[in-house]
Order: C-alpha cells, then sequence, then structure tokens
C-alpha cells in the first residue's frame, strides 16, 4: 500500500511540474513583441487620424479629448493642423493601448472601423472607415503595429514605379496615374484645393501645396497619407524641389507675395524670401542654381539664387507671368525662358542671362474649331514644357483645346494635336515618348504619343484638373 502512495505521489508531482517547467521563460519561447515605434505612430499613424473622408466625420471629431472613448486624443490646440510632441506621446500611449503589438488584426484600433466583411468588428459608432485591409491608411496602421522592418500588407516597399500626378484645382482629391497602365492607381485624399506637386529624390514623399489650409502638404508614397502639414506664410500657388532634394520653394499668391523655403528633413519652414510681387507659379532651373518665380499682377520674374536663398534679379514683362520652360546651353546652364502670359494665346521667349524678350510666337487660329473665351481666368495659354530631349516646346491652348508643338532651338510649328477641353498644365514620362495633358474642362488627363501626335488614352480624374508632374515613387510590391 505504502509502495502504492508512493508511486502515485510522484505521478502527481510529475504532472504538476510540467505546467511550471513550461511556463518558465526560456529563450526558445519564440520571438519577443516587437516594440511600437513613437516616431512612426507620429508620422504615419497620427495623419490617419487627423484625415478627411467623404462622407464620415473625422476621427478626432470624436475621440479629441472626449469622454467615453477608449481612444482619447488630446484636443489640437487652437490654429494647430497637429499635434505637438508632448501631445503625441499622450496619444501614442493611449493608442497603444488598443494594439497588440506585431497583431494588427487583434488590435481594435485597426479592427473597430474596418469593415466587418474585410474581417473588422461588428459595429462602430463612428462608421466603417476602411473597407478593405489594403486601404493604404490601414495599412499605415498594420505597419506600425507589426513594428520596424515589417511589411506594409504583408509586402515590401522597396520597387519604385513611375506616377503621373495630377491634382484637381477644385476638389479635395489627387490621382496617381500608371503610365503603363493609363489607369489611376491610387488617390491622395484630404487635401483640399491642391495645387502644385513635386517629389522627393528618393521617392518616398510627395509634396503638395494646400490652398485651403495655407499649408505645404508631406505625403507618404507608399501608403498616400499626409504625414506631415508645414504652416506656410500665406496662401501658396505652386511648388518645386531644390536639385539636391533638401529643400522646397513654394510661391506664396498672396500678397505682398514670397517664396516659403521648405527643409524636406526636418519638414518646417525655415525662410520666407522677399520676392516682387505675389507668386503664381516657380519652378528650379534645370542646372539647380536658382528657384525661378513669376508674378501676374507685377508682371515680373523674380530669380532667386538657391545656394544663399536670396533675390538676385528680377525681370519685367509686358504682362502676366503664367507658366514657364526652360532649356539649356551646351555646359548645362540655363538658355532661355519659355513664358505664357496673361492675355496671350501663345508665349514668349526671354534670355536667361541677359533677361530680355527675344521673340514671341502667336497660336494662330485652327480652321473648323470654334474659340472658346469664357473661364479663360486671363490665361488663354495655360500649359508648357520642354521634352526630355530638349528638341521640342508643348504649349496647350485653352481658347481651342489644342496642344501646339514646336520645334527646338528653331521655333518652328511641327504639330497641333486635340487635349481637350480648358487644356492646362501638361508633363512627359522619363523617356518622353507620352505626354500627359490636363483637360480641366473635361475632368480627364489626355495621353498623347509625342511621336505620332495622336491621343492613344484618357483617364478620368477629379474635379478640375489642372497642374501635374511626373515622378519615380516608392510602391508596395506585391
Amino acid at each position: 500500500m505504502r509502495r502504492l502512495l508512493v508511486g502515485v505521489l510522484s505521478v502527481l508531482l510529475m504532472l504538476l511540474a510540467v505546467p511550471w517547467a513550461f511556463a518558465q521563460p526560456t529563450s526558445a519561447a519564440g520571438p519577443a513583441s516587437p516594440a511600437l515605434d513613437f516616431q512612426t505612430f507620429r508620422t504615419k499613424v497620427q495623419p490617419v487620424l487627423l484625415a478627411s473622408r467623404e462622407g464620415l466625420v473625422r476621427c478626432i471629431t470624436c475621440h479629441g479629448g472626449k469622454v467615453g472613448t477608449r481612444l482619447r486624443l488630446e484636443p489640437l490646440s487652437e490654429g494647430a493642423t497637429t499635434w505637438t510632441e508632448e501631445q503625441s506621446r499622450k496619444n501614442f500611449t493611449t493608442a497603444a493601448s488598443l494594439v497588440v503589438p506585431g497583431s494588427p488584426m487583434a488590435s481594435r484600433l485597426l479592427t473597430h472601423p474596418l469593415d466587418r466583411q474585410a474581417g473588422g468588428d461588428a459595429f462602430h459608432g463612428g462608421g466603417k472607415h476602411w473597407r478593405s485591409q489594403l486601404d493604404p491608411e490601414w495599412q499605415a496602421l498594420a505597419a506600425w503595429v507589426r513594428g520596424p522592418g515589417a511589411a506594409v500588407g504583408g509586402t515590401s516597399a522597396s520597387g519604385t514605379a513611375v506616377r503621373i500626378i495630377q491634382t484637381n484645382a477644385a476638389g479635395d482629391d489627387t490621382h496617381l496615374i500608371d503610365p503603363a497602365t493609363n489607369r489611376v492607381v491610387g488617390v491622395i485624399r484630404g487635401v483640399e484645393i491642391p495645387h502644385g506637386v513635386t517629389a522627393s529624390q528618393d521617392g518616398s514623399r510627395l509634396y503638395l501645396s494646400n490652398e485651403s489650409l495655407h499649408t505645404l502638404d508631406a505625403v507618404d508614397a507608399v501608403t498616400l497619407t499626409v504625414v506631415r502639414r508645414v504652416p506656410l506664410s500665406g496662401r501658396p500657388n505652386n511648388v518645386a524641389i531644390s536639385k539636391d532634394g533638401r529643400k522646397v520653394y513654394v510661391g506664396i499668391a498672396q500678397a505682398p507675395g514670397a517664396l516659403d523655403v521648405i527643409d524636406t528633413a526636418a519638414l518646417t519652414n525655415v525662410k520666407t524670401v522677399p520676392v516682387k510681387g505675389s507668386i503664381h507659379n516657380v519652378y528650379v532651373t534645370p542646372d539647380g542654381k536658382h528657384a525661378v518665380a513669376g508674378s501676374i499682377p507685377e508682371r515680373t520674374i523674380s530669380i532667386v539664387d538657391t545656394a544663399t536663398d536670396t533675390l538676385a534679379r528680377t525681370i519685367t514683362l509686358s504682362a502676366g507671368i503664367r507658366p514657364m520652360a526652360f532649356d539649356t546651353n551646351a555646359d548645362g546652364s540655363t538658355k532661355n525662358i519659355y513664358v505664357q502670359l496673361s492675355n496671350f494665346h501663345g508665349f514668349a521667349v526671354v534670355d536667361f542671362a541677359s533677361g530680355k524678350e527675344t521673340t514671341r510666337i502667336e497660336h494662330p487660329a485652327i480652321d473648323g474649331e470654334h474659340p472658346h473665351t469664357d473661364g479663360l481666368q486671363g490665361a488663354p495659354a495655360h500649359g508648357l514644357a520642354v521634352s526630355p530631349d530638349g528638341k521640342t516646346l508643348w504649349s496647350t491652348s485653352k481658347v481651342f483645346g489644342y496642344a501646339y508643338v514646336h520645334s527646338l532651338p528653331d521655333l518652328k510649328e511641327k504639330g497641333r494635336v486635340f487635349v481637350g477641353q480648358h487644356p492646362e498644365w501638361v508633363t512627359f514620362t522619363p523617356d518622353g515618348r507620352f505626354i500627359y495633358v490636363a483637360a480641366a474642362g473635361d475632368n480627364m488627363v489626355f495621353v498623347v504619343d509625342t511621336a505620332t501626335l495622336k491621343e492613344v488614352a484618357r483617364v478620368p480624374v477629379g474635379q478640375v484638373p489642372k497642374r501635374n508632374a511626373t515622378a519615380v515613387l516608392k510602391v508596395a510590391a506585391r
């Protein structure tokens, strides 16, 4: 009997010891949960909490300091467009309590506003913000939860691709077009009245001037979310990036006019350069040595030295300065400024070195085409670009809906092509094979083969598309 009791006790002790042994932390227990990164939260997640969505209130509207919600965000200070670092750290602590590091689908912050059909919770009092886990906003949050080095949406963001960026002047969206398919492959939302757009050298960011909030909005190229809104000195128009990518120049259209200089590393407004007149458009010359800004009311071109960010000289013409384009000398220095002028149906040529106008080309009427005079806004011609090979100059006509093509340097007209109602800006693919024209009157982008001067596609976009650009951007590989 004693042997039996001893045996039973031994077995019981062994059974009790097993769970105790497995409960001890060991190196073989699997990888630790990833740490949540504050800077990623501040630059990638917080913009999602501030973003506007069609038919929905913003997250901050319901969660901005209100009692009764588990996600209690700090109220924004009066006039602020984002949170301070101290406020952001409080938001970080709150948001971290609603996630399981490493597991987006176990995190209430991600599942509560996600559509039920996509794996989300049954109900969210603020509505369903994301219909799919492929939504760029949802993926931005998921990448933060997964931790540093984790893939976005289970994929790597190591690839790049050419994109045509089309802003829509009467909307709060900007469309990204894939020139390989001529389809819209992404939409940036929440930048109301986006004006100018440019991209960082490494393709990780887009910069859009926000006329509504008077900010320069930095947008993550993969998630297409606004990561920072940089306050400007006034209402902005067009933008241009320095050749080294360290600065974005923003034309300030609000009187008395200026160029704001934005440090792209710190994302802060580091200088306001006084110029003559409110600025409509700004460019950086091909050699990177000058920022060139045009004023409509003062009829001046202001030339700023990019090494010192000071005004070097001004050029005065007979009418307001509209879009400009540049070509170069053999040594890469700037040769000519091609400029469209207020109330002139064509363009002028200005020698960059002397500042003197050397010639003026007026676009002739097109037989059989009825001229449009309504809604020209003082700009019968409002789209101008030199082709990547430097051999042609393209100029759009809102009067007839055509692009006129001139050879360089002799300025002989070599053809015309219809590009829609009220065509505005133009941008080329990097190889120059195709040109994309924003047809503001059609809410379309017309695609033209530059060799044949034939239309090859029309891409529907947003309301009143105007400024556009070409960029090589980082994309999520799938």
